[in-house]
């Protein structure tokens, strides 16, 4: 049995996985209002814009006007989605980004077809063909990812034999060209995960490949995110995606509710309650998303921005106490 982490990296995806699922049109300056605000809260990895087709994902046709608008802040590490090619030169050509390859692969073809119009054995020579470009622009691969890994709206649950397939493939893709997977990304991309399940197939991976790092990429359409992250911290998981204020979703999971990552302040807070060391300052980022929910003039579904954090009602106490 792993032991639950005293430390745990959070990669944040708030203004792309937000940004690009909002309906209206979101200014540029605003978007880069939370870049900007997320960047002083000790996150220090921030997923910030996709570089897709416009016609396809209309929220992200500004992807370089943000790119270049965006306070640097040093020892943050700011990163860009594609999908193809074009995407990657785009996200190069871009040159205020750390752009990191990876082999990507889904264990579910029907949504691979939603959602790329490829079947599993198209993608593999797809991916062999990115792979070449990665080595062709000097750019490092040391991370795979499964999306659907923990079950799909149109192929049902997906057996843990397949996801562990698709991580030896997704394995020796790389090696073909001559790079080492140090870390394997488990996407819940339509909310299928429960805490057992994350058990099962984070436990499954992890015996097949000791030499990886996992990382969560957990949805809380079922409103199972914390509890999955929780699971996943009880079985040693490290890293976590997440969305501040619980912002965004997946475009073609193909249902209602396709709510976003798991809420980032709410993973804090439980990490901070647990002793978990973050790096990050639970305030500053309570204020991050409020401006979020104030940039999309709607309510969003973090809990803990409604509902403050402990520290601040302990120290209230503590100060009506004094007095």
């Amino acid at each position: 049995m792993a032991m639950i982490p005293t430390k745990v990296q959070i990669n944040e995806e708030g203004p792309r996985e937000g940004f690009q699922f909002e309906k209206g049109a979101i200014p540029t300056a605003r978007k880069i209002e939370l870049i900007d605000s997320l960047s002083e809260t000790g996150l220090n990895r921030i997923q910030i814009v996709s570089f897709v087709n416009p016609k396809a994902v209309p929220g992200m046709a500004d992807a370089e006007e943000v790119v270049a608008g965006f306070n640097k802040k040093p020892g943050v590490s700011y990163v860009g989605l594609w999908l193809n090619d074009k995407g990657l030169k785009r996200a190069i050509d871009s040159n205020r980004l750390e752009v990191r390859g990876s082999v990507s692969l889904c264990a579910s073809e029907p949504f691979l077809m939603r959602n790329q119009n490829r079947t599993m054995e198209e993608n593999i020579p797809l991916q062999h063909q990115t792979m070449r470009m990665f080595k062709e622009y000097n750019v490092p691969v040391t991370r795979g990812a499964v999306m659907a890994a923990f079950g799909c709206n149109f192929a049902g649950e997906i057996p843990v034999e397949t996801v562990l397939q698709v991580v030896k493939q997704s394995k020796e893709i790389a090696q073909e060209h001559g790079f080492k997977l140090e870390s394997m990304m488990l996407a819940d991309t339509m909310a299928w995960a429960t805490p057992a399940s994350i058990k099962r197939v984070v436990g499954a991976v992890r015996e097949a490949n000791p030499e990886l790092d996992i990382i969560l990429h957990l949805h809380d359409t079922r409103g199972m995110g914390v509890a999955n992250a929780y699971a996943g911290l009880e079985v040693g998981v490290k890293t976590f995606d997440a969305a501040v204020a619980g912002l965004g979703g997946c475009p073609f999971a193909g249902h209602k509710g396709a709510a976003g990552n798991v809420c980032t302040e709410d993973l804090v807070f439980m990490c901070d309650e647990m002793g978990i060391e973050t790096g990050i300052n639970l305030e500053a980022l309570l204020e991050s998303a409020r401006l979020a929910e104030d940039i999309v003039g709607h309510p969003l579904p973090g809990s803990v921005k409604t509902g403050g954090s402990l520290r601040a009602m302990r120290d209230k106490i503590k100060t009506a106490q004094a007095a």
